[in-house]
């Protein structure tokens, strides 16, 4: 019991040994000497508590809050000792904070669970006792046989044991796992690939031993022992032969595999990083300032204890006639007494630190993040979806991002390749409608018209007319037509790609069919290049009809052509190109390679590579992936000799990737120049513009992906991410520490040794590894002086720890990281703030993240409106619950040097207990969802203003310190005001009746209320009919409130001190003057102070409150709005308008023209109310 209750806390895994025995569909030996190894369910859990653990674990992680902890100590002293005020005072607000916050991350988990049971609920088919039964994912269990059919994703990591082909081979994509949207191939054992059946599955008798789960996506090791016949045979496995679960079966009618690991032990979910509470910058401040608070309430308490016995060495005010000690007393311990009233003064100055300010955040978090939910503008028309919100703790983190992580694949693209432009024998040409247009003068052409390149002296297409075809010369026709035949032969057999076996039905012999146009073929690629180029030779005419066991087909305007397929070259990094040998139906051998123009043009001696090298130039600078096509004629003995080789290395025990390399070297030389492609990864709408407006907002932008290094380069060039004139630094390939570190070392110095050109970084994932090893800081020191840094193949774990590597650098910076896949969960989990893309890759990152949106460009607003707005108003509202609460508990302590420090408190219990709960706590909230102190057109098209609030400088302690002295100064202000109006003469009634403690004190009160109410109005920018109901309103419902406390003898109170208190305080004229006095001298100040800083240092986005306003106005860096021969002091009620930022409806008017960037037209749910005559 004790180990499996380690093991779900993480503690002790349940596997102890380094490999693991599997028994295919758990056919365990009958000798008896097996003992069982136990393996997890396969249920994926993201959710944080179960029915059982979350009341003990969602207060234990509440009362870690260093409020929440305090006031549960203040309560219990409350019931263990003699207290001046009530334990309801504090229990009750207590008791209400847990509760909604409890009710609040309940919903959140709540939904996350469905999340959760979708998953695990997945129905899915198992072998078991001869035959297909259906079950649920999580049923699954480690050796049972699963049957996987076509577009489905794999429900657990499984070894392939068969599929519908006889090779027993598969293909899937994994771009929900490493981003990459190419088809892998998967094989299966010779053995295991014959038993395409269930019943022929049902005899088999394996065995797999393998490696105990990692992380590592690209590693797998193990072996099958397979009994036939009374004889094992034992066949290797490797990553070839895993499927990986979040990846989906592709171009296979079906498979069987058997499960290997489960649950939260698959690939996938080891990159899943663990779960951790995020907590944002500003609760990290709150936390700080109550610890600040902590120490004022306990100097208070220090100091009221020593004065009341400094106070009482004088025996007539130790022990006064009207209070007599009792014997227990005289004799009670003076240290016990000393600690119980440092005790009672602690409960007496608790409300300094504001418990309700917890719940108010709680609740503004809540309710404010409906707001990204209801905003039309995030909202994505095409996919139908919406912005959501799975973690709401974390909106105003959103207004102080400094650095951006983003993926690539599917989060800046489409994920859809799509053929642009080529270059044939040095002519360029751009694919239109089909057809590919030439942009300068052919051949011997009589002009520089477009001319367009068909096949037409094959056959005339419905889509090329016989004006379309080449004005060439006789003696060029021939030679011009072979060139341009070669290159689209070269596309359609020079690749990887894989058609649907259901449309290939059919198609290999007879004639060619109408019904199968090249628009319906559906192609699958092991490279979306591949898919794009294959897709564009279909449109012009030459149609890739299939593979066929070592055939290749092809069809030229309806003529079918079988070439034999007798070699492929692989693509590799090192070389950067692929080829394949290919003979022809005339029985002519021909090389044909595809591959960067690095690795073909060094390679080529004939075509027109100068002209070509121009164009591939012209292309990259369009941000376009370009390959080159080169091809090569083999003789008979040339082909012999090549053969040899290959074979040689391809069998080579030792030292085989070496003798490979060598041979293809040896095979990829003396090429003719075909000429070169051009194809766009299509990037989302306004990448470019959003990845801009993130750095005009001094956000670093860096792109992590699992892509390609090539692919990855050029998509950054194409988004905006890199800029053509940036000086792009690589650490690419490195082998070794030592090599890693002399790297980095030149890397240092020529950025310093250049101050004026922009840095680009590129770095792959096994450079990154070596230098996050020992070599952190150096690292480091080159990503902080480059603009953009380009990560690329990069693991799932490798991206959180460079977000990781970023976090804890000394800047302390606020990450954000936005993904779309399986792979990208744990850089979002690691991120400060996880941005989940809910594109083409499944719902992993978006269940995961903190938030999901459709697209990356809703990022901007997310950021520049949402999390503006957010920040602002939860730094406000910290700040004045401090202020206001100072300004409640100060004259509490004041008080006590004229009642000799006995602990007699100021208010009545029921204030103390409603102050923060009803008579201050509406008019916070509603400012905290819905101020916006500036357009959001503004924010959305001036991006330099999110500078404003980064480094969380609304709550620097600066800011903390004036609002802590404002609330100590109008506390004294409330306090001597009151005291120098009843000090001498308390008699203010006509009648000579007295005022006593309890009007003194109500008097303080309602002047702070209404002080502090006035003080929250003039914070407020953006009034809507809510604003002022709440706003006067509690102040009305305080006065109506107080009459009808005091108006009444209520029976189930012990002792009304407040009976008809109010009643005669309102009586009095001197009283109403002295609470305007105090509250106009409270508050005047404060209103200077602000017309001050803004007349004279006005901040950027104060200045931007003044933009598009009416051409007859001035607005000046002084914010003074003035109309024309007006001067700027003219009038002081103008200056004191500008104090809460409105210029007045006669001389300002908002504008908004059609050319805004971004969205011209805004939908938000935000803007309640118009702001054209009322907001600059």
């Amino acid at each position: 019991m004790w180990r499996w209750v380690r093991q779900q806390l993480g503690f002790d895994p349940p596997h102890q040994s380094d490999t693991r025995t599997i028994y295919i569909a758990n056919r365990f030996p009958q000798n008896g000497l097996y003992t069982p190894q136990k393996f997890i369910d396969n249920r994926i859990i993201s959710s944080k508590y179960t029915v059982w653990n979350f009341v003990p674990k969602n207060l234990f992680e509440q009362f870690r809050r260093v409020a929440n902890f305090y006031f549960l100590i203040i309560f219990l002293v409350q019931l263990m000792i003699d207290t001046p005020t009530s334990p309801i005072t504090s229990g009750l607000p207590l008791f209400f904070v847990i509760t909604v916050t409890a009710i609040k991350q309940g919903y959140e988990d709540w939904l996350r669970h469905n999340s959760d049971n979708e998953v695990n609920g997945a129905p899915v088919y198992v072998v078991r006792s001869g035959g297909l039964v259906k079950t649920r994912s999580k049923n699954i269990r480690v050796g049972d046989i699963v049957r996987i059919a076509k577009d489905e994703i794999f429900p657990a990591d499984l070894v392939l044991l068969s599929s519908d082909r006889p090779d027993g081979s598969c293909h899937i994509t994994t771009a929900s796992l490493d981003g990459e949207t190419n088809l892998k191939t998967h094989v299966a054992v010779p053995e295991t690939a014959a038993l395409q059946t269930v019943a022929n599955l049902d005899t088999l008798v394996a065995v797999i031993e393998c490696q105990q789960p990692e992380a590592d996506l690209y590693r797998f090791m193990g072996r099958m022992i397979i009994t036939q016949q009374m004889e094992e045979i034992v066949r290797p496995l490797g990553p070839e032969s895993l499927l990986l679960r979040g990846a989906r079966l592709k171009n296979t009618k079906e498979i069987f595999g058997v499960a290997v690991y489960t649950g939260m032990e698959t690939k996938m979910a080891l990159n899943y990083k663990s779960k951790s509470q995020k907590r944002s910058a500003v609760e990290k401040s709150m936390n700080t300032f109550l610890i600040i608070y902590l120490i004022i309430l306990i100097s208070e308490a220090i100091i009221s204890t020593i004065l009341k016995y400094t106070w009482q060495t004088e025996e007539k005010w130790d022990e006064p006639w009207y209070n007599q000690k009792t014997e227990h007393q005289r004799n009670s311990s003076k240290i016990l007494r000393f600690i119980s009233d440092f005790l009672a003064f602690l409960v007496l100055y608790n409300f300094i630190i504001p418990i309700s300010l917890y719940v108010t955040v709680e609740m503004q978090k809540f309710l404010g993040s409906f707001f990204i939910g209801w905003d039309l503008d995030l909202y994505h028309e095409e996919s139908d979806q919406k912005a959501q919100v799975n973690t709401s703790d974390l909106n105003e983190e959103l207004g102080q991002v400094e650095y951006v992580f983003t993926d690539k694949t599917g989060t800046l693209t489409e994920n859809e390749m799509q053929f642009r432009e080529c270059s044939i024998n040095g002519i360029k040409y751009q694919e239109i409608n089909g057809r590919l247009v030439s942009e300068g003068p052919t051949p011997d052409s009589s002009d520089g018209n477009l001319s367009y390149l068909s096949f037409s002296h094959l056959n005339n297409l419905p889509h090329l007319t016989s004006s379309s075809s080449f004005r060439t010369s006789p003696e060029s026709e021939t030679e011009l037509i072979k060139e341009h035949d070669l290159f689209f032969k070269a596309v359609s057999l020079c690749h990887t790609v894989q058609i649907s076996n259901v449309q290939t039905d059919g198609i290999g012999d007879g004639p060619w069919q109408a019904s199968l146009a090249p628009s319906q073929l559906e192609y699958y690629a092991s490279s979306p290049d591949e898919k794009a180029l294959v897709e564009a030779a279909a449109r012009i005419g030459i149609v890739f009809i299939g593979n066929y066991e070592e055939t290749m087909e092809i069809k030229i305007l309806g003529k079918l052509e079988r070439y034999r397929l007798l070699h492929i070259l692989e693509f590799d990094s090192d070389r950067r190109r692929m080829s394949v040998i290919v003979q022809a139906p005339s029985g002519e051998k021909f090389l044909f390679a595809k591959g960067a123009e690095s690795s073909i043009l060094p390679t080529c001696i004939g075509g027109e590579i100068e002209k070509t090298r121009i164009h591939v130039d012209e292309f990259a600078l369009k941000g376009l992936r370009t390959l080159c096509m080169a091809y090569r004629q083999l003789t008979s003995k040339e082909y012999e000799v090549i053969d040899r080789r290959l074979f040689e290395a391809r069998t080579a025990l030792q030292q085989r990737e070496e003798k490979l390399a060598n041979a293809f070297q040896f095979i990829e030389k003396d090429l003719i120049l075909l000429g070169a492609t051009a194809v766009e990864d299509r990037l989302q709408d306004k990448v470019r513009e959003t990845i801009e407006a993130l750095r005009m907002a001094g956000i670093k932008v860096w792109v992590l992906t699992g892509d390609k290094h090539e692919t990855a380069v050029s998509v950054s060039l194409s988004c905006g991410h890199f800029h053509r004139t940036m000086n792009i630094l690589e650490l690419i390939n490195q082998k070794s520490d030592s090599e890693c570190a002399e790297q980095l070392r030149q890397l240092a110095r020529r950025i310093t040794e250049d101050h004026v050109i922009q840095h680009g970084l590129v770095v792959d994932g096994t450079s990154l590894s070596l230098a996050l090893r020992e070599h952190e800081k150096l690292f480091m020191d080159v990503c902080r002086n480059c603009s953009a840094v380009l990560c690329c193949r990069m693991a799932p774990l490798q991206k959180a720890k460079v977000i990781r590597l970023i976090k804890i650098s000394p800047e302390k910076p606020i990450t954000l990281a936005v993904g779309d896949g399986a792979n990208d969960v744990s850089m979002i989990q690691e991120a400060h703030v996880g941005i989940g893309i809910m594109g083409k890759e499944g719902r992993q990152a978006a269940r995961n993240s903190d938030y999901a949106i459709a697209r990356f460009k809703f990022l901007s607003k997310l950021l520049f409106v949402h999390g503006h707005f957010y920040y602002i108003r939860i730094a406000t509202l910290v700040q004045y619950f401090f202020y206001k609460n100072v300004c409640f508990i100060t004259p509490q302590f004041l008080y006590q040097f004229y009642c000799l420090f006995s602990q007699q408190t100021l208010y009545d219990s029921v204030y103390l207990t409603l102050y923060n709960i009803c008579f201050t706590s509406l008019p916070i909230l509603i400012y905290s969802l819905l101020e916006q102190h500036i357009d959001p057109h503004v924010l959305q098209n001036k991006p330099t203003l999110y500078r404003d609030i980064s480094k969380n400088r609304q709550l620097s302690i600066t800011n903390f310190l004036y609002w802590t002295i404002l609330g100590f100064s109008h506390a004294f202000i409330f306090f001597y005001g009151s005291y120098f109006l009843m000090g001498k003469d308390i008699s203010l009634l006509g009648n000579g009746q007295m005022f006593g403690n309890w009007t003194f004190g109500t008097l303080v009160f309602t002047v702070m209320l209404i002080t502090v109410t006035v003080k929250m109005a003039l914070e407020t920018h953006f009034w809507t009919w809510i604003n002022h109901l709440v706003t006067w309103g509690s102040i009305i419902f305080y006065f109506v409130f107080s009459l009808f406390y005091g108006g009444i003898l209520w029976p189930f109170l012990g002792s009304q001190n407040m009976y008809f208190v109010f009643f005669q305080l309102l009586s009095s004229g001197s009283v109403w003057f002295a609470i305007i006095l105090m509250v106009v001298i409270c508050l005047f100040l404060d209103i200077v102070k602000k017309v001050f800083d803004r007349h004279f240092h006005p901040t950027n986005t104060e200045k931007a409150q003044l933009t598009e306003t009416n051409p007859s106005i001035k607005c000046l860096d002084s914010l003074c709005c003035f109309s024309e021969g007006e001067t700027a002091c003219a009038s002081v009620g103008r200056m004191l308008e500008r104090v809460i930022g409105r210029c007045s409806p006669t001389h300002v008017s908002r504008l908004w023209s059609a050319s805004d960037p971004f969205y011209t037209n805004d939908r938000s749910i935000l803007t309640l109310s118009t702001m054209d005559s009322s907001t600059c």
